[in-house]
C-alpha cells in the first residue's frame, strides 16, 4: 500500500487510523499533541512553515505519497501546505486560512448567503485592552482563530467582557503561541483577512445546533449526513452527539445550499468539511456558527455504525486523489448512534477533588467491554491547574466520551443509561440530569463545546 503522512494524529484520529492500518494500511505520523506532557512542550518551537518545510525535505526518503490531517489547529493548514508544496492532492491553503479565519469567514458569507449569517464585529481591542462603550450586549465572543471553543462565552455587559479579555501573563503567552503559526501563513497568503489576534463578538441567536458534514472531490460537493448536537439544560454545553438527524430534509437540503455557496467562494475544491449551524423550526431560519476544512473527527465512528461508511477511509482516498465515494460499505444493524459527552459544571469542583467522578476501574472496564463490546470510551482524567483552566476557558470538565449504538434511539438512550451505570457516571439524558438541573441551568456562562 502506499504510504500516508498523518499530522497531528491523535485521540478519534488514532483511533480510526489504527483500525485502518490493521487492513493494511501503511501510515507515518508527525506533529505534537497539544493536551499531554511532555508533548506540548513543542508549542513554544513550532513554526508552520519550517514545520512543513522539514517534512517536504524528508517526503520522498521516508516514502510519503500523500498526506492527511483532521486536526483543527495545526495539522489541517500544515496537511494543506504540504500538499501543495508537493504536489499531492489537497485542500488549497487559503480555503483552510478562509474557513479558520472566524472573522474572514464570516465577511465572505456576507457576500454569498447573508441570510444565514449573524451580526458580528471584531472587538475593537487588544487584550488586556479597555473595552470600548456603545457595544451591544449580550454578544457571543470568541477568538478569530481557535479550536475546541476555547475562550469562548456569552456576555451580558460591558463590565463581563472587561472581564473576560483580562488574560494572566500565562494565559497571553498560550494563546499567543497558538494562533501565531496561523498568523504568519495568513499573513503571506490571505493578508486581507487582517490579523487573527483579536476576539469576534456574534450576536446570540435562537434555535437547536446542528452539524452538516460533506465531501468536495473534482470541484464537486456531496453531503455525508447532519449531526444533531443535543445541550445540557440550560447550557450551550454539548451533552450529545446524535445520528441521525431529526432535522427535516427540507432544512438539510438549505444548509447543503448555504455550505456550496461559502465553500465554492472560498476554493474549496477537494477534502472534507463541516458546517455547525443553527436552525429555528419555527421561522425556518438557519445560521451558521462556523465551516471547518476537515472532517469532524468525533462523528467518523457514528456514520460507520448506522451508515457503514468510513470517513477515516475517505480521507484517506481523497489525499491520494481517488474517489472517495467508490468506497464499499460495510453491513450496519444499528439505526441510531450517539457521542455522550459527560461533564461537570460546577467549577468549585476544581478545588474539590472528591466531586470529580471517578475515573472507571478495571472491574468496571471488563464489565463495560462485556455487556458493550461495540463501544468506544475516551477518558480525561485531570486535576490541578489543568482542570482549572478547564472551568476558565471552557466553561466546563469533559471528564469522559462514550460511543454507543442502538437499534433506534429509545434502544440507544437504554443501552446508555445502563452503560453509565457501570461507570458510575451520569447518563448524558435530561431525564438522568434532574438533581443537577439547577447548577446547571445558572451557570453563568455555558459554552458551545465539544
Amino acid at each position: 500500500m502506499p504510504k500516508t503522512l498523518l499530522l497531528f494524529n491523535y485521540d478519534w484520529d488514532a483511533t480510526a487510523t489504527q483500525a485502518l492500518q490493521s487492513q493494511g494500511h501503511a501510515f507515518d505520523t508527525r506533529g505534537f499533541d497539544l493536551f499531554s506532557f511532555p508533548s506540548n512542550a513543542n508549542l513554544p518551537f513550532f513554526s508552520m512553515d519550517r514545520f512543513v518545510n522539514k517534512l517536504a525535505k524528508q517526503a520522498k526518503s521516508q516514502g510519503w505519497q500523500a498526506v492527511s490531517s483532521q486536526h483543527e489547529q495545526f495539522g489541517a493548514l500544515a496537511a494543506a501546505l504540504l500538499a501543495e508544496k508537493m504536489g499531492w492532492p489537497g485542500t488549497p491553503s487559503k480555503a483552510v486560512l478562509a474557513c479558520q479565519h472566524k472573522l474572514y469567514a464570516r465577511q465572505i458569507l456576507d457576500q454569498v448567503a447573508p441570510e444565514a449569517n449573524l451580526k458580528y464585529t471584531r472587538l475593537p481591542c487588544a487584550y488586556g485592552e479597555d473595552v470600548p462603550q456603545g457595544l451591544h450586549y449580550p454578544a457571543f465572543v470568541k477568538p478569530v482563530k481557535a479550536a475546541f471553543s476555547v475562550l469562548a462565552q456569552v456576555v451580558r455587559s460591558r463590565d463581563e467582557l472587561q472581564a473576560f479579555t483580562r488574560f494572566g501573563a500565562y494565559e497571553l503567552w498560550v494563546i499567543k503561541h497558538l494562533v501565531r503559526p496561523f498568523e504568519e501563513v495568513c499573513e503571506r497568503l490571505l493578508p486581507e483577512a487582517g490579523t487573527a489576534h483579536s476576539m469576534l463578538l456574534e450576536e446570540p441567536v435562537r434555535g437547536s445546533q446542528y452539524s452538516l458534514d460533506g465531501v468536495a472531490f473534482n470541484g464537486e460537493i456531496k453531503p455525508l449526513g447532519v449531526v444533531d448536537s443535543i445541550m445540557y439544560p440550560g447550557t450551550q454545553a454539548f451533552m450529545r452527539f446524535d445520528y441521525p438527524s431529526r432535522l427535516p430534509q427540507a432544512a438539510q437540503t438549505q444548509a447543503l445550499d448555504v455550505a456550496k455557496k461559502f465553500l465554492n467562494a472560498v476554493g474549496f475544491t477537494h477534502g472534507m468539511f463541516n458546517m455547525e449551524f443553527f436552525y429555528d423550526s419555527a421561522t425556518q431560519t438557519l445560521k451558521v456558527i462556523e465551516f471547518n476544512p476537515r472532517m469532524a473527527s468525533q462523528f467518523s465512528d457514528l456514520y460507520l455504525r448506522v451508515d457503514g461508511i468510513n470517513l477515516h477511509a475517505m480521507a484517506l482516498e481523497l489525499a491520494h486523489g481517488r474517489d472517495p465515494w467508490a468506497l464499499p460499505r460495510s453491513k450496519s444493524a444499528a439505526g441510531a448512534a450517539s457521542s455522550f459527552v459527560y461533564r461537570v459544571f460546577d467549577d468549585r469542583a476544581s478545588h474539590l477533588p472528591q466531586r470529580i467522578p471517578a475515573m472507571p476501574q478495571a472491574a468496571q472496564m471488563a464489565q463495560l467491554q462485556a455487556q458493550f463490546p461495540d463501544h468506544l470510551l475516551l477518558q480525561f482524567p485531570k486535576a490541578g491547574h489543568s482542570l482549572a483552566r478547564d472551568f476558565k476557558w471552557l466553561g466546563s470538565y469533559r471528564y469522559g466520551i462514550l460511543h454507543l449504538s442502538g437499534r433506534d434511539p429509545h434502544d440507544l438512550q437504554e443501552r446508555c443509561q445502563r452503560a453509565s451505570g457501570i461507570l458510575h457516571w451520569l447518563a448524558p439524558y435530561a431525564s438522568e440530569l434532574a438533581e443537577e438541573l439547577p447548577t446547571i441551568a445558572g451557570f453563568p456562562n455555558s459554552l458551545r463545546t465539544s
